[in-house]
Formats: structure tokens, C-alpha cells, sequence
């Protein structure tokens, strides 16, 4: 047996207290298939589309068939999942109509490509035609794409963390985070499971941005709170739920958080924060929105931001928000 402080440098422990797989040079593994099960059900059942001749959604998840897990070795994250999915859809007709339908998705897998899925949406062989059909498989596989999508990031950006342990240079150890979604109760107000805080205070700050768009308030408070709108001005896969509680993640996971508040083309509260701060930190960012007729001032405030944070925060609002709805949406103005 080598000495203390001597032998091969992977295996040396005195600055690890728990003496534990120091520099990752070990296999270590997590089995994630129960809560991707539970990730991937929540998120298919949030699925609905609508037009003009009714709207669809996604109303049971009857089958998640499969395996997720996360290897750690020699420092780098592996990933491995592989899943078929069947699920239900509804439609409803603007008279009231109801019709049904499946949703197959056969090689859900770490070695495919959000666009090498193999999804099958079809009508219940007994329903009659209906335009819900085409509607459901344009629209409706688009969001089921964007679910999966959704399961992809929330298993790379936040549940991994943690599975790269300190080295023996010293590297501080990522806190682990649980992600839940958003629950509806019996009572069908939202319930939103926090990830648990490390109940250590840390310092924080503030600031604030004006600027004023070319349009009306009613236009941009929808670009904030609408999906689709989020993709454009942001160029990336996006989930946005805009109603009160509702969750939203951006910028390939890096952004997150949920409206805490809204108030119709006046004021949006959101709970926001990176996915690289403290674990169950967020800030508290409020758009307010003034309607001067053909322009609106819109004033953001944002709060609790983690001391050393601002500027990064700052630029980004002001980058990859304000600048590029306008750019996107033609709502160019001088700055106030």
C-alpha cells in the first residue's frame, strides 16, 4: 500500500473529506428512468394547438416504455436514454364536436435527433374526417417535438448537475437539482415544487431598463407570453406557458422561471433566474408597460439578483430581449 501523499495521483484523498471518486476517475452512474417518466408525462399532457376550426391537445399518456441514466467517467457525462411513447389526443370543433386520436413516438434515444423522431399521429378508426387531423399532425407534432426537446434539456442542464464530483485541485461541487414541474390540483390552480434551497443567504442586487417599441402595449405583452413568439425573437426552441404560474425555459435551457403575476398589456412579473445560479435562487424581474398610442414605454425592474450577476443579466435583457424583438418584429425605436 503506497504511503500517504504518494502513489498514482488518481486515487489521492487528502482533500476530499468524503475521500470519494476524487478527479472523477471512477464510474459512477444515476438511474433517472422514474423521473423522466414523470417529466415526459408532464410535459406531453401541456401539448395543445388550435386554429380556426377548433383546437387539439394531448389528454392521456398510456405508455412511456423504456430507460434513462447519466454515467460520469473520467470527468465527462454520458448520456443514455431510450424511450417509446404512446399518448391520446382530443380534439374539439368550434361546435363542440369531439374527436379522438393516438400519438406514437418510436425511437425517442440519445442517438436520434429531435428531427429523426418518428412520431404517428392518427385518428381513432372509428372517428369521422375531421381538419382536426391535419391540425394535429402540422401543429400538434411540432409541440410534441418541442416537449421532447423540452425533456432533453431539463435531463442535460439541470438534473446531471452534481454528477461531477470536486478534484483534488480543489473544484466545488455542483448542488444537485430535482426538477418538477408544474401540477394542476383538484381545484385547477397551479402548484409549482421549488427546488430545494441550500439555506445559505448570499448578497444580491438590482437594476433597471427603459426602452420604447414601435407598437402597441397589447402587442408586445403578447410577445413576452406567447410560444411561438419567444422562438422567433430568440431563434431557439423555447416553452412558454403565459398564463399566471405558468413556467417558461429559453436559450436552450439556460433561462428559466415562471409568471408570478400578470396584469392584460400593463405588467408582467416573472420569477427569473440562470440556470447557473444557486440552486432554488431566483430574481424577480417586472415588465411594466405604458401605451403612448403608436409606441409603448416599457420599464423593466429587476430584483435579488446574485451580487457579480448584474451586468451579465443587464446585457443579456437587453441583447437577447429588447434588442431582438425589435429586430425581429420591426419594433425599432430610439432608446428613452
Amino acid at each position: 500500500m503506497a504511503k500517504w501523499g504518494q502513489g498514482d495521483p488518481r486515487w489521492i484523498v487528502e482533500e476530499r473529506a468524503d475521500a470519494t471518486n476524487v478527479n472523477n476517475w471512477h464510474w459512477t452512474e444515476r438511474d433517472v428512468t422514474a423521473w423522466s417518466q414523470e417529466v415526459l408525462n408532464e410535459l406531453l399532457l401541456r401539448v395543445r394547438v388550435e386554429n380556426e376550426d377548433g383546437f387539439c391537445q394531448i389528454t392521456d399518456v398510456s405508455e412511456i416504455e423504456g430507460e434513462a441514466s447519466i454515467n460520469n467517467r473520467k470527468g465527462k457525462l454520458i448520456f443514455f436514454y431510450e424511450w417509446t411513447i404512446k399518448a391520446s389526443w382530443t380534439g374539439t370543433s368550434k361546435n363542440g364536436i369531439k374527436y379522438k386520436g393516438n400519438v406514437e413516438v418510436m425511437n425517442l434515444s440519445d442517438e436520434n435527433d429531435i428531427d429523426d423522431l418518428d412520431i404517428c399521429i392518427t385518428a381513432c378508426k372509428d372517428q369521422p374526417t375531421t381538419p382536426l387531423t391535419a391540425l394535429m399532425k402540422k401543429e400538434g407534432e411540432k409541440e410534441v417535438k418541442l416537449a421532447l426537446q423540452s425533456y432533453m434539456l431539463h435531463l442535460r442542464k439541470e438534473f446531471s448537475q452534481g454528477m461531477i464530483l470536486p478534484t483534488a485541485e480543489g473544484g466545488s461541487n455542483q448542488q444537485q437539482t430535482h426538477v418538477k414541474l408544474e401540477k394542476k390540483n383538484p381545484s385547477g390552480s397551479s402548484t409549482t415544487s421549488k427546488p430545494p434551497s441550500s439555506g445559505v443567504k448570499i448578497p444580491t442586487t438590482s437594476f433597471g431598463l427603459k426602452d420604447t417599441f414601435l407598437t402597441s402595449s397589447e402587442e408586445l405583452y403578447r410577445v413576452f407570453l406567447n410560444q411561438e413568439m419567444v422562438q422567433a425573437f430568440t431563434h431557439l426552441a423555447a416553452c412558454v406557458e403565459g398564463v399566471r404560474g405558468g413556467q417558461f425555459r429559453l436559450l436552450e435551457g439556460n433561462v428559466h422561471g415562471e409568471f408570478a403575476e400578470l396584469v392584460p398589456d400593463q405588467k408582467i412579473i416573472m420569477r427569473w433566474r440562470f440556470s447557473s445560479w444557486p440552486a432554488g435562487h431566483f430574481s424577480t424581474v417586472t415588465l411594466d408597460f405604458t401605451d403612448r398610442g403608436s409606441e409603448t414605454d416599457l420599464s423593466l425592474e429587476a430584483r435579488g439578483i446574485p451580487s457579480g450577476e448584474e451586468e451579465r443579466m443587464k446585457e443579456g435583457w437587453q441583447r437577447y430581449y429588447f434588442d431582438a424583438i425589435k429586430q425581429t418584429f420591426g419594433y425599432g425605436a430610439r432608446l428613452c
